[in-house]
C-alpha cells in the first residue's frame, strides 16, 4: 500500500454542503483508507529575496491522506468528495518513502 495526499481547491461550481463531508468521510473510513486530512485556514505564500508574492488563482482548501494500491485505487476516492462532485479540482500525489 502506498500513501497518497488528495489536495482540494476552492474553485468548485457551486458550494459543498457540511453534511455531504461527514458522510464522504464516513464512508472512507468504512473502506479503511481514510489516515487524515483537514479543511485549511488562511494561508500566506512566501519567498526568499521577494517582498511580495502573488497568490495562485485556485486556492487550496484542505487535504486528505489515504493509503491505496496504486494511483487508480486512490482515485476511487473521488466518488462522493463533496468538492468533485460541486465541479472542484481535486490533485492526487503519491507520498514517496526514502
Amino acid at each position: 500500500m502506498r500513501d497518497y495526499l488528495i489536495f482540494m481547491h476552492g474553485d468548485q461550481e457551486r458550494p459543498e454542503a457540511v453534511d455531504d463531508w461527514e458522510t464522504y468521510v464516513a464512508a472512507l473510513r468504512e473502506t479503511g483508507m481514510f489516515v487524515g486530512g483537514s479543511a485549511f485556514g488562511p494561508a500566506s505564500s512566501f519567498r526568499k529575496n521577494v517582498s511580495s508574492v502573488a497568490g495562485s488563482p485556485r486556492v487550496l482548501t484542505g487535504y486528505i491522506r489515504i493509503r491505496a494500491r496504486d494511483l487508480a485505487d486512490a482515485q476511487t476516492c473521488l466518488v462522493a468528495n463533496p468538492v468533485y462532485e460541486a465541479g472542484g479540482t481535486i490533485e492526487i500525489y503519491e507520498l514517496i518513502e526514502d
